[in-house]
């Protein structure tokens, strides 16, 4: 857990990963996340492997902490809530792949706004307003890239305002972010655990590089 910084009722160090646990008795009650205290990154790429059980979960990059009493009518009650891009995914493979904007542009400080949807490479401006500038591949095709029930590598790709997002190898969305009111150039890392149903979300081999 060094540099690392989540809820110990959730969150442990476990056979060389950091293992995030919901149970019935013990729910989470609102996204939580555990948070990289070692900087906070501008241009890099990140490459990890994830395992899943159920529910939904994400990584958030170039991001920010929200305070207890939250922001908007998004209400906050820990201490590890963030708010910025998030490479999605879900153990039902609705949302792996996309770019979420974690409690971002929707205006009210709560869920998300899909930046990019998988198979689709989207340009965001000013308003904001969103346009499809080019395709990858189907984004039902794309659903199959990840392995339910293994191990699946993420690599994320940000360089100035393009996010890249890999899976498995697999191109999965770009966002072209020159939403200028909106845009983070820098932040927080961190791994989030959704609220829903019991589930157990792992992470191990984190690899950080930055690009000068």
């Amino acid at each position: 857990m060094k540099n690392w910084d989540g809820d110990p009722a959730y969150w442990k160090a476990e056979n060389g990963a950091l293992v995030g646990t919901s149970t019935a008795e013990n729910a989470v009650k609102e996204n939580t996340f555990v948070i990289w205290r070692g900087g906070e990154p501008a241009d890099f790429e990140l490459k990890l492997e994830y395992r899943m059980s159920s529910t939904n979960s994400g990584i958030q990059f170039r991001s920010t902490r929200v305070p207890p009493g939250g922001e908007g009518r998004g209400a906050v009650t820990g201490k590890w809530v963030l708010k910025g891009y998030q490479a999605d995914m879900d153990f039902t493979e609705n949302f792996v792949g996309n770019v979420h904007d974690e409690r971002g542009r929707s205006g009210t400080g709560e869920g998300h706004v899909i930046l990019s949807p998988r198979g689709q490479i989207t340009r965001i401006v000013d308003g904001p307003r969103y346009k499809t500038i080019g395709t990858i591949a189907d984004g039902t095709w794309l659903r199959g890239v990840m392995n339910v029930n293994g191990w699946n590598q993420y690599h994320i790709i940000a360089r100035g305002p393009v996010l890249m997002q890999f899976v498995n190898g697999q191109l999965m969305a770009v966002a072209l972010d020159e939403d200028s009111q909106h845009f983070a150039a820098e932040g927080l890392l961190g791994f989030q655990m959704h609220v829903g149903p019991p589930f157990k979300i792992e992470f191990r081999n984190v690899l950080y590089k930055k690009i000068p």
